[in-house]
């Protein structure tokens, strides 16, 4: 429609133009003609007639070539125009053509035999989403604006994915006055409840992600050498993290001035912000999305043999304190983090399932109380929302995955995978902030250990405050002081406390005085009972 709006007015702009030059054309010609109802116009004539004949053999200078001048002018603006529109036109029907290919494959559903063993919409949708932002942004390893094409392509083929939104509707009842004046009710179209909301704001979000990457448009404090230099020009400057990769950022010998220190915070805020954002909508997404038949198949019986004899004697023990649970947790690497999460999700399932199936001949049912599975449950979502927010950079747990595998909402396939992106492009610009500022710290202190983690590169929940009793939020686990380099761990179990403060009191109310296996008063249950 874009493209349509554009010709309309280059069209409005050749007719004005050659109006403008029929005009001009009609006044010359009528200067020099006589009006027929002059009486003297014949004698005026012929005098102006005599005189041209005089004139003619000799010799007087020409008129002034402006009215010359003027019709060149004009022919060369004519030709730039129609240049300029045949080249939009040319423009247009490219584009076209790439729209037709991009939603045949979402209509073969990526089978391009059409023998129908293709995905389901809602999935080729996502992965459009996700194979577009990959090939525009790619892993965005420096802080630098967007080249203009690649920004060009992503505002236009993201609007024509996202169109699809604008047909996702539901019948809400309206008012219609008739003729005679009375009213009559009647249903009409609206755009989804869910898409109405969160389209706009995962908008405003990307909106937010573009102009930080052009707040660095015309920055000299820093740069980035190139992966091929010497430890000697890297000098204090070199990675120390496990991403050797990534190119790494040279400073000042004496550190950022105050004005690019104070603007890199600015926008390390405003990137917190359009993380928490993207991640608060992704995750509701998802949990309204239905859990797959073939991930309940795959899960034992019993959370006991999900999480392990060890884990689950930690949740099921008297008194329970999620930051000591984690303290004990192996979190060295990110495959270790995401085998937990595995783990504790499929057993929040297992549990939620059992309390809902209440009858006895049940593959599910089991002896254990509705009030002691409820507990334990609650207790295992503590564990996750604390990984969630202190890890937000692992990849997507095996549920994740199998719900947008066999997701077929359209429109939860549109939200979860547009703010997944988001999501991942915030946390990789707030990484490359934590590389700079680290960069700057080092710079300022060269007498600090270089044994210390990047901020942001495997643990993002690194601290960044180290008084005691302050309340954290998801910004302080994302960013990173340089001024401050040691992670206080008193700090952080204090942060995960007052995260579920409320939650944790609920816990501690309901947990009783002696652990499950003991209230169990001896009985021996079979094991697949637990």
């Amino acid at each position: 429609m874009v493209g349509a709006v554009e010709q309309e007015q280059d069209s409005l702009k050749l007719s004005k133009l050659f109006n403008f030059r029929g005009k001009a054309g009609k006044k010359s010609k009528g200067s020099k003609n006589v009006e027929k109802g002059d009486g003297g116009g014949l004698e005026e004539a012929a005098e102006e007639e005599g005189v041209a004949d005089e004139n003619q053999g000799s010799d007087q200078p020409d008129d002034p070539p402006s009215s010359d001048q003027d019709d060149v002018e004009a022919r060369q603006a004519i030709e730039n125009l129609v240049a300029e529109c045949e080249a939009r036109e040319k423009q247009l029907l490219s584009d076209m053509e790439m729209m037709k290919e991009k939603f045949a494959k979402l209509l073969l559903g990526e089978d391009m035999s059409g023998g129908g063993k293709g995905v389901s919409s809602a999935l080729a949708l996502s992965n459009a989403i996700t194979n577009l932002a990959a090939s525009v942004f790619g892993e965005q390893s420096r802080l630098e604006p967007m080249r203009a094409e690649r920004r060009s392509r992503w505002r236009k083929e993201i609007d024509w994915l996202l169109s699809v939104s604008d047909y996702i509707v539901e019948l809400v009842p309206s008012q219609q006055k008739n003729k005679d004046g009375s009213n009559m009710e009647i249903m009409t179209t609206k755009q989804r409840g869910d898409l109405l909301m969160n389209i706009p704001a995962l908008r405003k979000l990307d909106t937010m992600l573009l102009e930080c990457l052009d707040s660095f448009k015309d920055q000299n404090e820093f740069s980035y050498l190139s992966k091929d230099a010497t430890n000697e020009e890297k000098g204090n400057c070199r990675r120390v993290d496990d991403k050797w990769w990534l190119p790494t950022v040279k400073v000042p010998e004496n550190g950022l001035s105050d004005a690019a220190r104070k603007n890199l915070q600015s926008q390390k805020e405003s990137m917190t912000q359009v993380l928490k954002a993207a991640m608060s909508i992704n995750a509701q997404v998802l949990s309204e999305m239905e859990i797959p038949e073939n991930y309940i198949d795959s899960l034992p019986k019993n959370g006991r043999a999900s999480l392990g004899d060890s884990i689950y004697r930690s949740i099921t023990v008297e008194f329970f304190d999620p930051n000591q649970f984690l303290s004990t947790m192996d979190l060295s690497s990110e495959h270790k983090i995401l085998d937990l999460k595995n783990r504790i999700e499929a057993s929040i399932v297992i549990w939620k399932r059992k309390m809902i199936q209440k009858d006895g001949k049940s593959a599910w049912s089991s002896a254990v109380s509705y009030e002691k599975r409820e507990l334990f449950e609650e207790r295992a979502e503590t564990i996750l929302r604390i990984l969630k927010h202190q890890y937000p950079g692992i990849p997507q747990s095996s549920l994740d995955i199998s719900k947008i595998q066999y997701n077929r909402d359209v429109g939860q396939a549109l939200l979860e995978s547009y703010s997944r992106i988001l999501e991942s492009l915030a946390y990789t610009v707030l990484s490359r902030i934590g590389d700079v500022l680290y960069a700057d710290s080092t710079a300022r202190n060269p007498n600090q250990t270089t044994s210390k983690s990047l901020p942001n590169s495997t643990n993002p929940g690194s601290g960044n405050d180290g008084k005691k009793g302050n309340l954290m939020t998801l910004s302080d686990f994302l960013t990173w002081s340089g001024e401050q380099l040691d992670i206080n761990e008193e700090s952080k179990v204090e942060v995960s406390k007052e995260i579920d403060e409320r939650h944790m009191q609920k816990l501690n109310e309901v947990s009783s005085r002696k652990s499950y296996l003991e209230s169990l008063g001896g009985v021996d249950s079979p094991k697949e009972r637990h």
